[in-house]
């Protein structure tokens, strides 16, 4: 083949010289002792490097996240081709996309759940807070067969840092910060500590770390006595504002603290078990959303709100609390590895919304009341047990395997909860009610199991030529029960044994698969192809079945159609090649891919009452390129970059996707015509919710300076391209022009001491990262006729916006005894 015939140098040399345009002599005289560090993974269930793994892995150590000042998956995202997070601030989480892969909407809460997140060997569902973490892995591509039900697109590993048994060992840092925008100054402070108990046998290692971000956004138009105060005074009277209306600074304040025991103890020279318990709680204090330039023009505040500003009625709290036991045990079995990973987990939250606007729209007379208010008090609660044995074949056989068994069982429950302070009173009172001004009230359980047999077997065809086949074969379990009821209209609910739980059952197995094929060239060069499938579960959507005949108030319901979702799956195709030259100073990989998706799960609302459900499109397709490298220029300096494009659009037509229209709800057969196109998924229509290109460019200079400290000063920049805020820039759908975030940092360190200077978005650029509602809520939409109600007063619809320029300082004092 024609690359085997090229001489390494030559080849490097071409791409160093037209990324980097540095002359082809330059490489020759840096020195040669010196490489780009290792980063072990265990990502494929076997010990290797990034770049010895065929797949489409990026690993980010620890000592690359305290160059980069990298705290959490945001900032790991940024250096990862093909990986979306879209920052929605901390009281909604933030969705990760792969390879453009979503159907729901850029909208508040809107992760598309292609994408599974790991504590070490266990599945876990958060966003966390990078302390004390040996290394984050990031599988691009679906990875069913080892990994299960969750990663269509692909799966995160949060690996922990074991205890040491030998020494003892740890760190005490602390950071502060000032953000532009903010009043006040935001802080971390974590402490390591790491003890033998018995030497080379047992050791604890715990940590304890508070993060406090001080927020940025502030909710000037918050009513001091919901309900009461008039939410919509003479906004040119000052002292009627006074009256009614407060004002709460830095409202998306958050504050995360996390705390973790690790026990490991080599019971034998071939057996070892270590058990964790980690424990992250999450406080916030608001949306980080503005409805900077969203307000209809005949609203009153147009114009009036700052780019940093939101118009909500009611401040939005919410806690957060993940706790997590594992047991992790390894023997070695000389034949093979044994490992068994049992996790227990729990997640509790609660929260407030401002629900004003959508109970405008769901009925306009609740406008009569003068100081109309409504809010909600939603709780959740979800308790899992995982427990995963497999062996992993050992020697040096040219076949190699890996047999397994997964079972997890997942419990949660939902309390959701709609309040409007004094309509009681304003409707005359007299109203049996659970509990006063509650207005609607949904209750929902649901039991999910799921059992799997997993394994894959790989064959050295020759030393250079390997090929591995895998399977997963899986049955799942879902029951939903669920009620609502609505006692402000009905007046009949006094308790909650009045309200009737509906139970939905939905049930599948099948079977995944994976193919892949890789052959070391004789330059070194790794090449790979794969075909492997992902799937997520179905289940049902937690709500009660309509009646035949609707009544003429207020309903929340399902129609049949609504009441359950079917599993969608995968099937991805991967060509790439990884590379190393000039004895390890300069990688350069590359990937091109192309994802079909079948049965997308979407987020869509309920026809009756607007209540989010999970619904299935048709298909969808994703295809592009990722490309990613990092050089060693000289002893001083190291470049890196990443790029990455994935042209992401349905492949077939998906009807009603956002809407239906229909004779019955009263409209004409000409309206329908009109309208119904304009809501239906077309083929060929762009996924929303990711950029079609991202790029990442960095460069760190290191030196000894005062002697004996060495600085190290980095400087990255990300840059995305526009995306769409719902599929084909149907249903009102808009674009979010492109931007770019530069960071700046300068580290120096000494003996056991560090301090780290930074600015996080050096230029303070402010960008929509994604958007709440759409422009049909402030009177905007694209058939004026079917704009949502009351757009004078509407307030919901609104930006998150990228957070403001960041000046931070961070000292780490490390010890060993």
């Amino acid at each position: 083949m024609l690359i085997k015939k090229l001489q390494p140098s030559l080849v490097a040399l071409a791409i160093a010289a037209n990324i980097y345009d540095v002359p082809n002599a330059y490489a020759d005289e840096a020195s040669a002792d010196k490489g780009i560090e290792t980063i072990q993974v265990t990502a494929t269930r076997r010990a290797g490097t990034v770049q010895e793994a065929p797949l489409n892995i990026t690993a980010v150590d620890a000592d690359v996240m305290s160059d980069q000042n990298i705290g959490d998956l945001e900032d790991v995202a940024r250096w990862v081709p093909g990986l979306t997070v879209t920052d929605q601030g901390g009281r909604e989480g933030s969705p990760i996309i792969v390879r453009g892969l979503n159907t729901n909407s850029s909208e508040r809460a809107s992760d598309s759940g292609t994408v599974a997140t790991y504590l070490g060997e266990i599945p876990l569902n958060l966003n966390l807070r990078l302390t004390d973490i040996e290394r984050v892995e990031v599988l691009i591509g679906p990875q069913g067969t080892l990994y299960g039900a969750g990663t269509l697109g692909g799966a995160i590993r949060y690996m922990l840092k074991a205890p040491v048994l030998d020494m003892i060992e740890g760190s005490v840092s602390a950071d502060a910060f000032s953000m532009n925008e903010s009043g006040s100054t935001g802080n971390e402070l974590g402490v390591v500590f790491n003890l033998p108990l018995i030497q080379d046998e047992l050791a604890v290692r715990t940590s304890l770390n508070r993060y406090h971000n001080p927020g940025f956004i502030d909710y000037n138009y918050v009513s001091k006595n919901p309900g009461f105060s008039n939410q919509d005074p003479n906004w040119t009277d000052k002292q009627d504002v006074a009256e009614n209306i407060r004002k709460v600074e830095d409202a998306n304040d958050e504050t995360i603290t996390t705390a973790r025991v690790s026990v490991r103890w080599e019971a034998t020279e071939s057996v070892n078990a270590t058990l964790n318990y980690f424990y992250q709680k999450q406080e916030n204090g608001g949306n980080a959303i503005t409805q900077y330039q969203s307000l209809a023009s005949s609203h009153p505040l147009n114009g009036a709100i700052g780019r940093y500003e939101s118009a909500y009625r009611v401040e939005e709290p919410n806690e957060q609390t993940n706790d997590l036991l594992s047991l992790e045990i390894n023997a070695d079995l000389e034949f093979a590895d044994l490992v068994s990973a049992s996790g227990w987990s729990s997640y509790d939250q609660v929260g407030q919304r401002d629900q004003t606007d959508l109970l405008y729209d769901i009925w306009p007379g609740y406008a009569d009341y003068p100081t109309f208010t409504a809010l909600t008090k939603d709780t959740s609660k979800q308790d899992s047990f995982t427990q995963e044995i497999r062996l992993v074949s050992k020697g040096d056989s040219k076949l190699n395997w890996i047999a397994g068994i997964y079972y997890n069982k997942v419990e949660s429950k939902s309390d959701d909860r709609e309040y409007t302070p004094g309509l009681t009173e304003f409707w005359g009172g007299g109203i049996p009610n659970i509990e006063t001004d509650l207005e609607y009230i949904a209750l929902s359980e649901t039991n999910s199991k799921e059992s799997a047999l997993f394994g894959e077997i790989g064959y050295e065809i020759t030393d250079a030529f390997n090929v591995t086949l895998g399977a997963r074969f899986y049955k799942y379990d879902v029951t939903t029960s669920s009620g609502s009821a609505t006692p402000l209209y009905s007046g009949d609910v006094s308790d909650f044994n009045q309200i009737t739980l509906e139970s939905i059952n939905a049930n599948d197995n099948g079977s995944l698969f994976k193919f892949n094929a890789n052959y070391t060239l004789d330059n070194g060069v790794l090449t790979y192809f794969t075909v492997s499938e992902g799937f997520r579960l179905g289940g049902g959507n937690g709500l009660e079945a309509c009646p035949e005949t609707l009544p003429d108030q207020q309903i929340i319901c399902a129609l049949p159609h609504e009441l359950d979702y079917q599993p969608d799956t995968t099937t991805n195709y991967e060509l790439g090649f990884k590379s190393t030259w000039f004895k390890n100073r300069l990688h350069f990989n590359a990937a091109l891919f192309s994802v079909d998706w079948n049965d997308a799960q979407i987020s869509a609302v309920t026809v009756n009452g607007q209540e989010i459900i999970t619904s299935n499109a048709g298909a969808a397709n994703s295809k592009g390129i990722e490309l990613s490298t990092r050089a060693i220029l000289s002893d001083n300096w190291t470049v890196y970059a990443t790029y990455s494009y994935a042209k992401a659009e349905l492949t077939e037509d998906a009807p009603a996707l956002f809407r239906v229209f229909k004779e019955d709800d009263g409209y004409t057969p000409e309206q329908i015509a009109l309208y119904q196109p304009y809501y239906n998924g077309s083929k060929g229509d762009r996924l929303p919710g990711a950029p079609e290109h991202q790029a990442s460019f960095g460069v760190s200079y290191e030196q000894e300076v005062f002697g004996d400290t060495m600085m190290n000063i980095n400087y990255g920049i990300t840059a995305q391209s526009d995306i769409y805020t719902k599929v084909g820039l149907k249903a009102d759908g808009e674009i979010l022009p492109g931007y770019a975030l530069s960071n700046l940092s300068a580290k120096f360190a000494k003996d056991s001491w560090s301090a780290t200077v930074y600015v996080d978005n050096l230029f303070d650029k402010y960008a929509f990262t994604s958007v709440r509602r759409d422009k049909s809520w402030a009177g905007m939409g694209h058939f004026e006729e079917l704009n949502k109600a009351l757009p004078e007063i509407q307030r919901v619809y609104g930006y998150y916006t990228t957070k403001p320029r960041t000046i931070g300082v961070k000292v780490t004092y490390n010890f060993e005894i």
